[in-house]
């Protein structure tokens, strides 16, 4: 009854009466699970994080320049044989780990399960996702002679699956050994009036927060100590969705070696000054993506000298740091953006409201937030046909259709290359 109360007295002191209500109707078990998820939450944050909600981003124009970056299609031969040389040191020395950001439902896809095992119709047969991403691993491990250690982040939404997924499969071949899964942290739901949602299981409906809590998760889940224990130096973080996505590019390695940085980033150029994308730039002096609903339109459309967009590099979840990045990311707080989603809940009376409209803000860190706790870093200019694939949408852009022309039209490029070197 103690613990009743004092779950009672948090939730008036945060006016979210409608859980009190809810609370009196529940059996004990399910009061049991709501009431230690009331304990477990940091409702000063929350509300915080609610209040931010209703205040504008500024920008100030005057805090942004741009970045530089190094073009690799426009290297020298004896510059790319340099920096291919420092990175594949580091890979075949065993001190390279993976990290594959994989918390993600296929929702927008249609597909119904963690995105990783969502299925791409090439070569008529058909990949998994998570199938793509082994096969670039064990390509790089069968030419640099080693086992690069592969880290998947899962959400608490979707390990299970994901997990009975691998192992249903056989890890498509790969070591288990030297897979580590891990999950992602969440925060709770709040509608337009600052209300914690409640879930179908009448606890406290959460969310994933963001791809920027990479960071801490990596070391609240064990998998940072475990980098360490491997001796590992750089680790590289990528999305599951990327069908082109190099995992070991060691051009990029090298290049962050030799600009002594402790991160690095590959990049494409936008197809326009208005596609929907984030922007590499500098802030304050500082490295930074800014989303391109944050990017004043008129710095949207500047070019340089050579006539190419001056923010035009943009972020494709393709980033590389050394262990030491990883940790102090780790422990700095990032900033939460808000996301105004549409979520079903339960109402106070016990049943469940189904919305035909977003209703509530799902709260989340961005990777590349962490850029700023840094002085520089080294960027890499790929090409969008190379290293840009994702599959995000049903149909359209960046949708299954367009990765697996781009993936088939990849591969086909790389067997008339080997063809020819031969």
């Amino acid at each position: 009854m103690d613990k009743l109360q004092d779950a009672v007295d948090i939730l008036k002191a945060y006016n979210q009466e409608h859980i009190i209500k809810l609370l009196q109707n529940l059996d004990e078990e399910h009061k049991e699970n709501l009431i230690n998820d009331i304990y477990n939450i940091d409702f000063h944050q929350i509300m915080e994080l609610y209040e931010n909600t209703k205040k504008p981003i500024d920008i100030k124009e005057s805090k942004i320049e741009n970045i530089d970056y190094l073009d690799k299609a426009k290297l020298s031969k004896k510059d790319l044989e340099k920096y291919n040389e420092l990175g594949e040191n580091i890979i075949r020395s065993g001190q390279y780990a993976v990290v594959t950001m994989a918390g993600g439902q296929g929702t927008r896809l249609g597909h119904n399960g963690p995105k990783g095992t969502f299925k791409l119709d090439v070569y008529g047969k058909g990949k998994y996702l998570f199938e793509i991403l082994a096969d670039n691993l064990k390509e790089a491990n069968d030419k640099y002679g080693v086992v690069i250690p592969w880290y998947i982040m899962t959400s608490h939404e979707n390990n299970k699956q994901t997990v009975e997924f691998l192992k249903k499969h056989n890890y498509f071949g790969y070591d288990e050994d030297s897979i580590f899964i891990f999950e992602q942290s969440d925060l709770p739901l709040v509608d337009t009036e600052g209300k914690l949602l409640i879930s179908k299981d009448f606890r406290i409906k959460k969310a994933s927060d963001g791809n920027g809590g990479t960071y801490s998760s990596l070391r609240a889940s064990g998998a940072l100590a475990d980098m360490k224990e491997r001796d590992i130096k750089w680790v590289f973080i990528g999305g599951v969705d990327n069908v082109l996505l190099k995992m070991a590019d060691v051009t990029l390695l090298g290049v962050a070696i030799d600009k002594g940085v402790q991160i690095a980033s590959k990049s494409v150029v936008k197809s326009n000054p208005h596609e929907k994308v984030g922007v590499f730039c500098k802030m304050n002096g500082h490295p930074k993506v800014i989303e391109y609903a944050e990017l004043p339109e008129k710095m949207a459309e500047e070019r340089d000298e050579n006539g190419e967009l001056k923010y035009g590099e943009s972020h494709i979840m393709c980033n590389l740091y050394t262990i030491e990045a990883i940790e102090k990311c780790s422990r700095e707080p990032l900033i939460y953006h808000s996301a105004f989603k549409k979520n079903s809940y339960i109402d106070e009376n016990g049943k469940e409201v189904i919305p035909d409209a977003p209703n509530s803000y799902k709260f989340e860190s961005f990777i590349f937030d962490a850029f700023e706790f840094f002085d520089d870093m080294a960027i890499l200019r790929g090409k969008r046909e190379d290293d840009f694939a994702p599959v995000k949408n049903k149909e359209g852009v960046d949708s299954p259709k367009t990765a697996k022309e781009l993936y088939e039209k990849y591969w086909k490029r790389q067997a008339k290359k080997v063809r020819e070197e031969v």
